[in-house]
């Protein structure tokens, strides 16, 4: 009698429920790492620069974060970056080089933590109206003093520039002045004056 009813429900098919697509972004993005805290004696900036991982999807983007790129767990002197696919973030790239950066400081790391996480939301959400125009962004953790900068590619194209450094602004809740600096100045000179505030 066991076995008959047990024959009856091996019969019954299982009903399969619907399966779960993952949510696509517009476009492919890319984390990278860099950690200067151990510097081989005259290599060139960028050596250390390693792709991590890509990803096109809301639930990897998550998975990432959750388990790998908080900035309370970056090891000191080290950066972080997201940058769309295809554009390392190197001021050589094609997409960065006539370009420039928008750049926040943090004392705190909580805040910092806050700061980086709407950031990437924004970014792969595609909240900005010159998305285009943005190449990513940096986190780096350093002893003193954090900075997170969003990279752009049109230094130049003021009108854009001014639109995204209002709009991250507002993104990161930071009332304080912020600068955007020219790759090329920053090239020249160190400590280059930035051309844009908001």
């Amino acid at each position: 009698m066991a076995s008959e009813a047990a024959a009856e429900v091996n019969a019954v098919p299982a009903v399969a429920g619907p399966e779960k697509q993952p949510h696509k972004l517009k476009r492919k993005w890319t984390f990278w790492f860099d950690n200067q805290s151990k510097p081989k004696q005259g290599a060139a900036w960028g050596t250390t620069l390693r792709k991590v991982y890509t990803f096109d999807t809301v639930e990897e983007f998550w998975c990432l974060y959750d388990q790998i790129f908080k900035p309370s767990k970056f090891p000191g002197n080290a950066d972080f970056h997201l940058f769309k696919d295809g554009v390392e973030p190197k001021w050589e790239d094609p997409e960065c080089a006539n370009g420039g950066k928008w750049t926040v400081a943090s004392n705190r790391k909580p805040i910092l933590e806050t700061m980086w996480l709407e950031t990437l939301m924004a970014l792969v959400g595609e909240q900005f109206d010159e998305s285009d125009e943005i190449c990513g962004v940096v986190v780096s953790v350093r002893q003193r003093q954090d900075k997170l900068a969003l990279w752009t590619k049109t230094a130049t194209n003021e009108a854009a520039q001014m639109g995204i450094g209002r709009k991250w602004k507002e993104i990161i809740d930071v009332n304080d002045k912020i600068t955007y600096s020219f790759h090329d100045d920053s090239r020249r000179e160190r400590s280059a004056k930035g051309r844009y505030n908001v």
